[in-house]
């Protein structure tokens, strides 16, 4: 394991190579381009505020603010999923040709997603700034938060990168999973109102789903001006980075496999 950790920091310029190509790839043949990592969080909102608000009449105080946080952070969820569960089917023409760490594709596309949850904290920013809400002391955690998702990204796309190879049906399946998540988390529900339903033996979807938790904690710095759940971040990075190095593990040991399937 420790000489194929050091043979993916040999290829960190495949890798800068493969977060870039894959940046310029996104919208490639689009009109306005990389304009659209700032314009698709945006119409996301005004989607769902057209909903929630003007169709069902429902949403508090500041609720687009309330809003912008939630989507931007599952955007960055669900687009990572959906790309890095794709990673090395996407490149399998240049894996049966060139020996290099497999686990370089679902990580680049990780990474790649990251630039663009980038774009979407300037939809933040400015949604801020419109409300005349100040983040004060607490924007401190925000690395924290993001370093957290992060590392939490990296280990889905690991799993699922490895995984749809061999069944590829997942690729079909994570798409539900995924909305069960959006919908299990306060995306566009806002503070408990899910929880007042009854949910009864169903309440753990959100007490113990890390969607809830990351999306939770940065409305918690960015708008409610308290600390964010620590205890539940951390469970996220621990548990995260055990499976991570698990995985990397098992790339290590079963790429050849890999190659076989594709």
């Amino acid at each position: 394991m420790k000489n194929y950790i050091q043979e993916i920091l040999r290829r960190k310029d495949l890798l800068y190579y493969l977060i870039k190509s894959g940046l310029k790839a996104e919208h490639r043949n689009s009109y306005l381009g990389y304009f659209w990592w700032l314009l698709d969080p945006l119409l996301n909102v005004l989607v769902y505020y057209f909903l929630v608000v003007i169709i069902l009449d429902r949403g508090g105080d500041n609720y687009a603010l309330f809003l912008v946080v939630g989507l931007v952070a599952w955007r960055w969820v669900s687009t990572s999923i959906n790309s890095s569960s794709k990673s090395i089917l996407r490149y399998s023409s240049i894996i049966n040709q060139v020996s290099l760490p497999k686990s370089l594709f679902p990580i680049s596309f990780t990474l790649t997603q990251l630039f663009n949850f980038a774009f979407g904290l300037i939809v933040i920013a400015v949604f801020l700034i419109i409300y005349g809400v100040m983040p004060e002391w607490y924007i401190v955690f925000l690395p924290l938060i993001i370093l957290v998702q992060l590392v939490f990204q990296l280990m889905l796309g690991l799993f699922l990168g490895y995984v749809t190879v061999f069944v590829r049906d997942i690729e079909n399946i994570v798409t539900y999973v995924t909305r069960i998540f959006f919908y299990a988390s306060p995306i566009i529900w806002e503070g408990g109102r899910l929880s007042d339903v009854n949910l009864g033996q169903f309440s753990f979807l959100i007490d113990y789903n890390p969607i809830a938790i990351l999306v939770t904690s940065y409305r918690d710095i960015l708008i409610y001006h308290q600390l964010p759940d620590f205890s539940g971040l951390a469970g996220i990075f621990i548990i995260s980075t055990i499976i991570g190095i698990f995985m990397i593990r098992h790339y290590s040991k079963n790429e050849h496999k890999i190659i076989k399937a594709l």
